[in-house]
């Protein structure tokens, strides 16, 4: 493997479509780090570096759609479809996102994917469900979930219809460790403790727009996070 092969798939590792500037930190990282590969002539003494990782990016990029990369796919599909005279909009995991468009498991492809979900649709439409199941049935499809949710944009209801057992309160922690591989409680927790004493000076100077129990909540809430400082 050449030097270009490695910085191509160090840079995928984190980011599939990096920008011109973060290509150029790229190629400006490599000759500060390995002086013997600056080119002389050069004003930047990188300009040629740079636009080669441009182009072994897309090579590489080409190479893992064709081997079946779900996000590059769609991404390509995206692109297919927008007017030539405008930039395609990419779709790009969010902050946070560690699984935003994984591939599916080993030997399962759309349609071996497709026959799961519609057994997980039956199992969650009984009245009588096998949660543990359930369960299982979610973690396995979770790549069906994510192309479709992430290609095709669909309305809530749509998904509703589609992935019920994605709406219980179990899923819906299950799905967003999925997604982030964070516990959802936790991080909502700590995002409140964040922002406890500016709600509470919203709620005290706003007490008629909400109900009472949300002030009881956020005084709770700042009373254990008191404590547990103190604790500390």
């Amino acid at each position: 493997m050449d030097i270009l092969d490695k910085i191509a798939q160090a840079v995928f590792d984190i980011k599939a479509y990096p920008d011109q500037d973060q290509i150029e930190s790229v190629a400006s990282a490599l000759v500060t780090k390995h002086p013997c590969l600056q080119e002389p002539g050069s004003g930047t003494g990188y300009d040629g570096w740079k636009m080669s990782i441009k182009y072994k990016l897309g090579n590489y990029r080409s190479k893992l759609r064709q081997a079946g990369c779900n996000e590059l796919s769609i991404n390509r599909k995206r692109k297919s479809i927008e007017d030539v005279d405008t930039s395609p909009s990419l779709k790009k995991a969010k902050r946070g996102e560690i699984n935003f468009v994984p591939d599916h498991p080993d030997n399962h492809n759309d349609d071996s994917m497709e026959e799961e979900r519609l057994a997980l649709l039956e199992e969650s439409q009984k009245r009588s469900k096998d949660l543990v199941l359930i369960k299982e049935k979610m973690e396995l499809t979770f790549s069906l979930r994510r192309k479709a949710i992430v290609e095709m944009e669909p309305m809530v209801t749509e998904v509703m219809e589609r992935w019920p057992a994605l709406f219980s309160e179990a899923e819906i922690r299950g799905e967003f460790h999925r997604i982030t591989n964070k516990d959802l409680m936790d991080n909502f927790r700590a995002g409140l403790s964040q922002h406890t004493y500016r709600l509470l000076k919203l709620y005290r100077a706003r007490r008629t727009a909400f109900p009472a129990e949300m002030g009881q909540l956020l005084n709770r809430h700042l009373t254990s996070h008191c404590i547990d400082k103190l604790l500390l």
